[in-house]
């Protein structure tokens, strides 16, 4: 009778490698259109995911439907392998995330503000990099977050809330006093502001600030679901273990529950230790 597990584990790998197509189409439409910036760096890992889940479940399924040991064998090294990169992501995660951002109060306003240096070094660095920062930008850009505030009036400032980007990137810093003689002692960003649509604040250490926020509510909202897709993996690494013995058992033969005590093919080593053991016998 076939195995349950192997069932389970070529039914899992026809979804994935069924799932993989789209997602490798995606990134060629992706390559050979008309691209921005934000669009060329979501493509490289769109095909790199998919053609890795695409070869990962193309060995799943040939092992455990086609009883090929090797294939069994290859899968199970790459689902231990992502069970301990995802392992290590969410605790990265977690590190470089905790106890950073989270904005502080403007009197009078119900949005908050955001600094650069209330961050991980870690997150910092990924987006004061100006090569990483001008790809981030045009992201920002082609989400066109400002564009729904630019008719927004001083009491909609005062009464409406922002968006983290929207705080950062949209606007100068509420501290900025342009009416005054000297702008001395006033915060840099309120010399990187302007009034041009496709400048405003977006090279602000605030905009910044906001973008990073961003990353870490959204990495908050998605921690539960990384810990369940965590736990699949391990669950689905023990119905391939299971399923890795049921091919092994196939391809020696060995019916389940039988105890064959002698080898018609000796293991390799077999007459080699053989003559080493006479010798010693003879020596000693």
């Amino acid at each position: 009778m076939y195995r349950f597990s192997n069932t389970v584990i070529g039914l899992l790998n026809l979804i994935t490698l069924v799932a993989s197509i789209p997602v490798i189409g995606a990134g060629l439409w992706m390559a050979r259109s008309t691209s921005t910036a934000c669009q060329e760096f979501l493509r490289t890992p769109l095909l790199f995911i998919g053609f890795i889940v695409l070869l990962v479940s193309l060995a799943g399924f040939i092992g455990a439907c086609f009883r090929i040991v090797l294939a069994m064998w290859i899968y199970l090294v790459v689902v231990l392998i992502l069970i301990g990169t995802f392992l290590s992501f969410i605790i990265f995660g977690f590190t470089v995330t905790s106890k950073s951002g989270g904005g502080f109060e403007v009197p009078g306003r119900v949005y908050k503000e955001y600094r650069l240096d209330h961050y991980s070094p870690w997150m910092r660095n990924r987006v004061t990099n100006p090569r990483d920062w001008e790809t981030i930008r045009s992201c920002i850009l082609s989400s066109k977050s400002c564009s729904k505030v630019t008719s927004w009036t001083p009491l909609d400032y005062l009464q409406r809330d922002l968006s983290p980007i929207q705080s950062g990137c949209c606007k100068p810093p509420s501290s900025c006093n342009y009416a005054t003689a000297t702008t001395s002692g006033q915060d840099q960003d309120c010399f990187r502001w302007n009034n041009a649509q496709p400048l405003l604040c977006y090279e602000c250490d605030s905009c910044k600030a906001g973008l990073l926020e961003e990353v870490k509510r959204s990495w908050n909202k998605i921690v539960v679901l990384n810990i369940v897709v965590l736990l699949f993996l391990i669950a689905l690494f023990s119905v391939a273990w299971c399923a890795y013995h049921n091919v092994q058992r196939a391809e020696t033969d060995h019916p389940y529950g039988e105890n064959r005590i002698t080898k018609a093919r000796p293991r390799w080593d077999y007459y080699w230790w053989r003559w080493w053991n006479d010798r010693k016998e003879q020596i000693y």
